[in-house]
């Protein structure tokens, strides 16, 4: 295995230039999609040559388009019914991301897509599968199931996508990932993305994956410096006002909280303090957690609360403002909260309220992060929490 120099490359190259037909091209300027980002731009051309591509990018640097892109052209139309091409991802939400951007761009050239997850009907899924796929997008544990009933099969694979790796790692699915991945031909092209590359993603890579060509965009310090962080001491009785008059202030914020339970409660305190709030958990059926995802990325609804778990689908362009309302337990932590408004090259704003009892503990996490600015105290009527954008410590 072979390590990549870290490349930020001038977006010079349109998406014909890189390979892409031009059926595709138009598909993607009909989604207003017109220059590929720095990833999509270095492995698109590799991948097209049908060679194995492992890409570190941080979420939020295009990856979807890098990977569906290939995939969808190399396969064409004209598919059977069991599926030659599988996307395998972390979570529920992400899986249903990923199909709803490229169901598009695969349907332009009659190439089929299919999202397949826990948390809802298996059956229907399976019936799916059935009426014939071209892409199925996946979480390994429903695919694990579908393929053991013998719903569908990995024996036309052609293609395989491994996803956040590093996701699937921190979750526990490379045991199920390397299952699957034992079932697919030896021949199989396979690609695999990650925003790091070590431990058991080092181990997928050196496995499954045959002279990989290695292509690397950005760091975990990309996203903290395109930033603004704040750091709020407040008052418990005060605290949700404080969250209410931050979101009030921009178009869209993401609130992190630590348990499920939380996630209710605070739920039902902002919305008191008239504010329009969904919320993403596992307490929560699938169906009411994609709808509210869908709410709040379309704009409908301008505050999301999310547990850390849930959180890790959400993959959603233009959030203003993450609110660490609970402290993260850690910096990596704070790095993927607080990424979710640092996405695409776009700057964001992280706020992170504090207790008096979780100074020390926020302390620690500054000085992990690199960070060092002054943790003010603040209370839900200072006019500079709804003006973030002109705040100056």
């Amino acid at each position: 295995m072979t390590d990549a120099s870290p490349t930020v490359p001038t977006p010079t190259k349109s998406f014909a230039d890189l390979g892409i037909s031009p059926a595709l091209c138009e598909a993607l300027a009909d989604a207003g999609i017109e220059a590929p980002f720095a990833i999509q731009e270095l492995t698109i051309a590799d991948a097209l040559e049908g060679r194995d591509v492992c890409g570190k990018a941080k979420t939020g640097s295009g990856k979807t388009l890098a990977f569906g892109l290939p995939v969808l052209q190399r396969l064409g139309a004209g598919g059977g019914v069991h599926p030659r091409a599988l996307i395998l991802v972390p979570t529920r939400e992400l899986a249903q991301q990923v199909d709803d951007e490229l169901a598009p761009l695969g349907a332009s050239i009659g190439v089929r897509t299919a999202a397949v997850y826990g948390g809802t009907d298996l059956d229907r899924q399976a019936k799916q599968l059935a009426r014939g796929v071209d892409v199925v997008i996946a979480t390994p544990g429903r695919l694990i199931d579908l393929i053991e009933r013998r719903f569908t099969s990995l024996g036309e694979l052609e293609i395989v996508v491994v996803d956040e790796a590093d996701r699937m790692a921190d979750m526990g699915f490379l045991p199920q990932v390397e299952w699957l991945l034992r079932h697919v031909d030896d021949d199989a092209q396979t690609l695999l993305f990650s925003a790091t590359l070590d431990g058991g993603v080092s181990t997928l890579i050196d496995r499954y994956q045959h002279s990989p060509v290695h292509h690397e965009v950005a760091s975990d310090t990309v996203t903290v410096d395109r930033m603004v962080h704040h750091f709020f001491a407040v008052h418990q009785m005060d605290k949700v006002r404080v969250a209410a008059a931050l979101a009030n202030g921009v178009e869209r914020t993401l609130i992190f909280v630590h348990t499920k339970r939380g996630a209710e409660r605070l739920v039902k305190e902002l919305q008191a303090e008239g504010v329009d709030v969904g919320s993403i958990h596992g307490n929560l059926r699938q169906n009411e957690r994609t709808r509210s995802l869908a709410r709040f990325a379309k704009g409908e609804q301008s505050v999301l609360v999310a547990t850390n778990v849930a959180a890790r689908g959400i993959h959603i362009d233009d959030i203003d403002l993450v609110v660490h309302y609970d402290p993260p337990e850690n910096h990596k932590a704070y790095l993927h909260r607080s990424g979710r408004t640092a996405r695409a090259g776009e700057t964001g704003i992280a706020v992170t309220l504090v207790l008096w009892n979780q100074e020390l503990e926020v302390r620690r996490l500054q000085k992990r992060i690199g960070i060092d600015q002054p943790i003010v105290e603040v209370m839900s009527n200072d006019p500079r929490l709804g003006a973030l954008a002109d705040w100056t410590e």
